[in-house]
């Protein structure tokens, strides 16, 4: 699902293998982090095929105390060497945003709870996800600047 595109903070992916690509249009890139994974995703020979917020997973958001929609930046369908097929489930997040907030004596209270609503809703989100790949038997990965980056 594509929402929300402002052009002055996101970008449209053109993917070089567009046989590979899902979707009807191509993919909204909301940071430069996505983007590298999307390039990654398009040109790795092991990628047999990729989407880009294409699936909906419900999940109960217990910040807005209601049930809502989560749609994963990435699902990428994968064979190895060995030629397994693996299918992955992949959400591009900042690693503050994957552990609970730190209490800091520069940080206001309004920053804090902001942030720990930030956390308690992604990590209801990767609740959700993990239990649909499961169900699915898929894999579902996080993917912050330390696996990225080496950080």
């Amino acid at each position: 699902m594509q929402q929300n595109f402002n052009p002055n903070k996101h970008t449209v992916f053109v993917p070089i293998n567009k046989e590979k690509y899902i979707g009807n249009d191509y993919p909204i890139m909301r940071s430069e982090w996505e983007r590298k994974i999307a390039q990654w995703l398009d040109t790795n020979q092991e990628v047999v095929s990729w989407s880009s917020e294409r699936l909906a997973i419900e999940y109960f958001d217990p910040v807005r105390m209601s049930k809502r929609r989560y749609y994963p930046d990435f699902l990428a369908k994968m064979v190895s060497k060995n030629g397994k097929e693996v299918i992955y489930l992949i959400e591009v997040k900042p690693s503050k945003e994957t552990q609970p907030p730190r209490k800091s004596s520069k940080k206001t209270r309004k920053t804090l709870l902001k942030e720990q609503a930030v956390w308690m809703t992604n990590m209801a989100k990767f609740k959700a996800a993990e239990m649909y790949c499961r169900k699915m038997g898929w894999i579902f990965k996080v993917l912050t600047e330390k696996q990225m980056f080496n950080k």
